[in-house]
């Protein structure tokens, strides 16, 4: 990030997210159980392998979310072959309580259970089940009534702004802030799926550093981990990223989203990713020490010098490895005497000099 604001940290559960810290990566399983309970749980488990910090799913209620006359998204009609919403959502749904066993499961392996939540009654439900923070999807940003309820848990709210400007935002964090004391963090989201590494537009993650003074991360739904990394580097705290079992079931998301193994791939490349930032102090690192001598230059005789020689610039040269005094000090050697005879091509050190 180029701000130079101090962040305060957040923590859910036992992951302390904020500067410092390595980033929490979210496994969104979205509604990729497809209804099933023993595959939210098979979910769980990739997760926890992959070494995710975190593993999402979705609370809904179809008939409190949409209406007769939501239409799919074209992405989603070729995906599952469904006209409307709620077809989709009738189809994906899985009973709430269900979430018990996979919560119960997310505690057994210690990996954080999380849950967008889509109304009022999925909040209350998700506290039932001790969720320490509320996910937000980008559909919800103007869904006031919805936020203030949410704010009113003081529960962290990570908030998705897909589809928003950045006057939608700075409303819904103010409609947040003004009810309640619930630490919020923005994630940078383009609701397109897939959506392409240029109208990313993580410089956004900035503005909202620099407009909010709020930790920042970045819902992913582009192809592969380039874009993720990229965040990282740039400051999330947070990053996103859909998985299924198996790329080839039938359902909205799994063909865009990554299979198991992608999904540790994706983790192993964002923690690789992360130690790569290091802390900006420019040393010398431990690994070049033996490159560092190899490769530096010290000065050598060009030819052989008696004993009671004067050096100057006409008998010495510069060459490899670092054996003998750093040409930076030429200025110093010049003029000295020569103690024994040199032969040429010897490197000069202190004790041969007077």
């Amino acid at each position: 990030m180029t701000t130079n604001l101090k962040l305060n940290t957040v923590n859910i559960g036992e992951k302390t997210i904020g500067p410092g810290h390595p980033c929490m990566i979210i496994a969104e399983a979205g509604v990729n159980h497809n209804g099933s309970q023993q595959a939210a749980l098979e979910l769980v488990d990739v997760a926890h392998d992959a070494g995710a910090d975190a593993v999402k799913f979705q609370l809904y209620s179809k008939d409190e979310q949409v209406s007769k006359l939501a239409r799919t998204a074209d992405y989603q009609h070729r995906n599952t072959g469904f006209d409307t919403v709620l077809e989709l959502a009738e189809m994906y749904e899985m009973p709430w309580e269900c979430h018990h066993a996979i919560a119960a499961h997310c505690r057994e392996l210690g990996i954080i259970y999380m849950a967008s939540c889509f109304d009022k009654q999925a909040v209350n439900f998700l506290l039932g089940l001790g969720g320490d923070c509320i996910k937000v999807g980008s559909g919800e940003i103007t869904n006031y009534p919805l936020l203030r309820h949410m704010s009113s848990t003081g529960k962290t709210i990570i908030l998705s702004t897909g589809m928003s400007t950045l006057s939608d935002v700075k409303g819904a964090f103010e409609h947040i802030r003004s009810h309640g004391e619930s630490e919020v963090v923005l994630l940078q989201c383009v609701s397109n799926y897939p959506a392409s590494a240029s109208s990313t537009n993580l410089l956004v993650m900035d503005t909202y550093t620099k407009e909010f003074g709020v930790n920042v991360g970045f819902s992913d739904h582009t192809i592969g981990s380039t874009v993720a990394v990229a965040a990282v580097t740039m400051g999330a705290c947070i990053i996103e990223k859909h998985f299924t079992i198996d790329k080839g079931l039938q359902g909205p998301d799994h063909a865009m989203s990554l299979g198991p193994d992608e999904l540790r791939d994706f983790v192993s490349t964002i923690r690789e990713a992360e130690d790569s930032i290091g802390d900006g102090e420019k040393v010398v690192h431990s690994d070049e020490l033996e490159i560092q001598k190899v490769s530096r230059r010290s000065i050598f005789t060009s030819r052989f010098i008696p004993a009671g020689e004067r050096i100057d610039i006409n008998n010495v040269t510069f060459k490899r490895p670092n054996v003998g005094i750093d040409p930076r000090l030429l200025t110093d050697v010049l003029g000295r005497v020569v103690m024994k005879d040199l032969d040429v091509d010897t490197p000069i050190t202190w004790d041969l000099l007077t």
